[in-house]
């Protein structure tokens, strides 16, 4: 049995990782999802998720909840850290250095096939997502403000932490070979690749639950 400690992303809806809780346990495993304020700066989240942690816990950390993921292991040392879809910092950046420091824009950009270059949620968020899944969202939604984009992370890098990085090949706000690249150059992991887009979570849960059960 492991316990699982879920970091959601921007606007900090614990909902969002709902149907891949209620897999992990029906496996028999504890499932965390943690809900965090929509205006939050990243000490409050790294303190919301570390009163969460017990023990040997397992993160796992979604598109912004990255950046949290990393400062959580600046006090403690997880069992394992799992990045889905995830922003993976580096010791000392920022939220709003990130974008351009991986190149994010430029990569969602060169990635479009068939659908708007125009950001819009339902393109680049919910176009794999079932229907009355999104419908249930709306309810759970908080907006994300840029409180959080000034705050460095800090924390000593990820050579002593066990690293995995998921990422859905359909994802086409963090297209999947940019975030391939990004792994690759930050953590030196190699990214696993899985059937659906940024929500993946909420798109494909069978699939995430099977990577991390």
């Amino acid at each position: 049995m492991t316990r699982f400690v879920l970091i959601p992303g921007a606007g900090g809806a614990g909902w969002y990782w709902h149907r891949v809780a209620e897999g992990l346990r029906a496996r028999g495993h504890i499932a965390v999802p943690v809900d965090l304020p929509g205006d939050g700066r990243l000490p409050d989240y790294r303190d919301i998720v570390l009163a969460e942690l017990q023990g040997s816990d397992v993160v796992v950390a979604q598109s912004l909840g990255g950046f949290t993921a990393g400062a959580v292991c600046g006090v403690t040392r997880p069992a394992a850290v799992v990045f889905v879809n995830a922003m993976i910092p580096v010791p000392g950046e920022t939220v709003g250095e990130w974008w351009g420091n991986v190149g994010a824009e430029e990569a969602r950009v060169a990635a479009v096939d068939g659908y708007p270059e125009e950001f819009d949620e339902f393109t680049y968020f919910l176009h794999d997502v079932p229907p009355d899944i999104a419908a249930e969202g709306e309810s759970e939604r908080k907006e994300q403000t840029d409180a959080i984009a000034a705050d460095p992370c800090v924390f000593g890098g990820w050579d002593d932490i066990a690293v995995k990085v998921l990422v859905g090949a359909d994802d086409r706000f963090f297209p999947a070979e940019f975030q391939r690249r990004v792994a690759l150059e930050r953590t030196g992991v190699a990214a696993d690749v899985i059937p659906g887009g940024h929500l993946v979570a909420l798109s494909n849960p069978d699939a995430v639950v099977d990577y991390l059960a």
